[in-house]
């Protein structure tokens, strides 16, 4: 009997003191290990919750970490319920960076559907966000026998830094259901969702909102336009940065010419309905890229398998995307969990946890 896959779904980011951070399941805890030498060695975990509780990790829906502008360490997961397809996301926040205080559901919806999927996003002014992906709407919609693509993208809102959070509320209908989000900070301070969307009738492309200071959507959006058609989801979620020059980058998986492929581009919002300097990342079968910005460069990095092992690859450019140096960072012939590209400062690291070799940090030049 074939056991079951390891959850190896893990997130990482350097601390203001230099050091490296991964939130990652174990058991019913979500643990955090730290580094002092970039992943060389670590210490023992810490567990984030003290009553243990089902914990999702895997690669579209791991733990997310992150540092409120007050300093406080943020954790959030989503708890999966025993229906299938069910959840709540849980919050907890360490003062210190060190001791955590009981986490939170940061919805007041106990419904048991879906809340999953959730993105993290903290603001320069203490502010923090979580969306996710919700079906609250579709369940409505369903007793009252009425049709509905998708689910929906629901979010809530703190404004101390994660300690409490306002009532949720909704920023879109029709998103693809089981893909994770990603959000970044726009050239203004506006905060960006991107996520799979569910165009009439069943197109499975991507859309970006801005959000306005209290929380809500200025506008949804269209960001990619290769008209995919597929009755299903993915679970192939898309990364965007934007770069310090304010231009908006994004890496996404999407069916195009009937080839399933990693795609860069850039979604400027415009009339255009394309997405300037649109181009494959890696080849046939690279899956799962993320991406960030730092320093000037721009790096995205992906895994791709060959036939016999996971590759671990990247990308990084020096103008702003227009063209790219292609790195091989590692291979594994064991599980492995999504790549992740993480910032110190100016410079870019490439973070990978695989089954075999445990968490790995990859410097990029």
């Amino acid at each position: 009997v074939k056991g079951a896959r390891p959850e190896l779904g893990s997130s990482a980011v350097f601390a203001p003191d230099g050091s490296l951070l991964v939130a990652a399941k174990q058991g019913e805890h979500v643990m955090i290990y730290r580094s002092a030498d970039e992943g060389k060695t670590w210490s023992a975990p810490a567990a984030v919750n003290a009553q243990p509780e089902a914990i999702s990790a895997d690669g579209e829906n791991r733990p997310k970490i992150a540092f409120a502008a007050d300093g406080g360490l943020l954790v959030s997961w989503t708890h999966p319920f025993p229906k299938p397809n069910t959840g709540s996301v849980r919050l907890a926040r360490a003062a210190d960076g060190q001791r955590f205080s009981p986490p939170v559901t940061v919805h007041q919806d106990t419904a048991i559907i879906t809340h999953r999927f959730e993105s993290m996003l903290t603001l320069p002014d203490n502010r923090v966000i979580l969306a996710w992906i919700d079906k609250r709407d579709l369940e409505s919609a369903k007793a009252a026998k009425a049709p509905y693509r998708g689910a929906a993208i629901y979010a809530a809102l703190s404004t101390d830094g994660g300690r409490s959070f306002q009532p949720e509320y909704k920023l879109a209908d029709h998103s693809c259901e089981c893909c994770r989000l990603t959000s970044a900070i726009d050239r203004d301070g506006a905060p960006l969702f991107m996520w799979r969307h569910v165009y009439a009738p069943n197109e499975r492309d991507h859309a970006i909102t801005r959000l306005k200071p209290d929380g809500t959507a200025e506008s949804v959006q269209r960001a990619t336009f290769d008209r995919w058609k597929v009755d299903g989801c993915p679970h192939h979620g898309p990364s965007l940065v934007v770069d310090e020059k304010g231009v908006r980058h994004a890496v996404w998986f999407n069916q195009k010419d009937g080839e399933g492929r990693v795609f860069y581009g850039r979604p400027e919002i415009s009339a255009k309905n394309e997405i300037d300097g649109q181009r494959p990342v890696g080849g046939p079968r690279a899956a799962h890229a993320d991406m960030a910005a730092a320093g000037g460069k721009l790096a995205i990095a992906w895994k791709e398998f060959d036939g016999e092992r996971t590759q671990l690859r990247a990308m990084v450019s020096t103008d702003g995307g227009h063209s790219f140096t292609d790195i091989a960072l590692a291979s594994t012939d064991g599980a492995s969990d999504q790549a992740r590209v993480i910032r110190r400062k100016d410079q870019l690291f490439t973070f990978w946890r695989t089954e075999k070799e445990g968490f790995r940090l990859f410097p990029l030049p």
